[in-house]
């Protein structure tokens, strides 16, 4: 199958795939980019051990390595930032003002949702989409994307982490905020979720793919207890896509990312393209990818900027050193960014119903 991959504009680009079938719906704001064809599946899984090694890949290590960090830094990041532990979403080319920060991480939910949901409506002919009424949080901070589509949907929404800070936390936000009866939280292995199958109609994974060392066993599970018809939403930092002469990326690359993840106990980071094959193993269906650095460019400088004031300094030198390891690393995201080399990848697909699939389909 043919993949092409579109560079995200305002508004986002739309890009859809499907088990039989790929549709572009491309409005002449859009531009196209030229991708390479993706690879199969087994030469993914052949190279993805080679394509960033740290020394936080081993499971065990690294699972220790994420929640220490985040209940490390949580409670930092909130007093600064609000409980919306992810980038903002912002309109290119416009001025930034620091108040606007929350409102665009806020708007991030909002897009992505935009992004997933209106696309299935389209390919269904279907102008009003059911609300999702069971929805799962994978990766879920201290809570703040739960708490929004509760009160967006009015569903009831479950949300994992592994950093017992951040679930104490994200339930301590919910009963203040009235919500204790429709959102809850509690440590748990995205790779081994505690859900039965078919549970969610609705997957949410939001800056939480990059942690996790079996992309395709993180996929699974996604696919896993996501019910049929349901939306998943996965946002996650990725590397540049290979181009097809290419087995891997070049070694200043590989050197910037291995830095970038001894900061934030990160194992391999894997590729847009490396994604969709995933999902298109599965088929899963109505597959669309974009990167929306674009969109998100202002906000490591000002996450910076907000470290180097008074309040961001006095509450970092208090944190812990590994936020303060994660802190000094902050330029090379922005590198990274700037290179091409790293992608704030969005990438949506559907469960395919069991009429739509000849029968239950068993994703473990």
């Amino acid at each position: 199958m043919k993949i092409t991959c579109l560079r995200a504009c305002h508004p986002p680009p739309l890009l859809l795939h499907s088990r039989t079938c790929h549709t572009i719906l491309s409005p002449p704001a859009w531009r196209r980019l030229r991708s390479p064809t993706l690879s199969s599946t087994k030469r993914l899984l052949a190279r993805a051990p080679n394509a960033t090694t740290t020394t936080t890949n081993d499971g065990s290590v690294l699972r220790e390595g994420i929640a220490e960090f985040y209940d490390e830094s949580s409670s930092l990041w909130e007093d600064i930032w609000g409980d919306h532990m992810h980038h903002g979403y912002y309109n290119p080319d416009s001025s930034v003002s620091v108040s606007d920060h929350r409102a665009a991480q806020v708007r991030m939910i909002e897009e992505a949702l935009r992004f997933a949901i209106f696309v299935v409506q389209m390919i269904n002919n279907n102008l009003s989409t059911e609300k999702p009424e069971r929805v799962v949080d994978v990766g879920c901070g201290i809570g703040g994307s739960s708490r929004y589509i509760s009160r967006k949907f009015g569903a009831k929404c479950l949300g994992i982490t592994l950093s017992p800070v951040q679930a104490q936390r994200a339930n301590a936000l919910a009963a203040a905020q009235g919500l204790a009866d429709l959102v809850s939280f509690q440590v748990a292995d995205a790779l081994e979720q505690p859900f039965p199958d078919g549970q969610f109609d609705l997957v949410w994974s939001m800056e939480s793919g990059e942690h996790m060392p079996d992309k395709k066993k993180f996929v699974s599970e996604l696919a896993r207890v996501a019910a049929p018809g349901a939306v998943i939403i996965i946002v996650t930092w990725c590397h540049r896509d290979l181009a097809p002469s290419e087995q891997s990326l070049q070694q200043w690359e590989k050197e910037l990312l291995n830095k970038i993840c001894n900061a934030y106990y990160l194992p391999a980071w894997c590729s847009t393209a490396d994604y969709v094959e995933l999902l298109q193993s599965l088929s899963l269906q109505d597959i669309k990818a974009a990167d929306w650095f674009q969109y998100v460019a202002p906000f490591w400088p000002a996450v910076i900027r907000s470290a180097l004031t008074w309040k961001g300094l006095t509450s970092l030198l208090h944190s812990g050193l590994k936020t303060i390891k994660g802190a000094f690393a902050m330029p090379l995201m922005i590198e990274g960014y700037k290179k091409d080399l790293i992608k704030f990848s969005i990438i949506t697909c559907r469960k395919p119903r069991d009429s739509e699939d000849g029968g239950k389909k068993q994703w473990q």
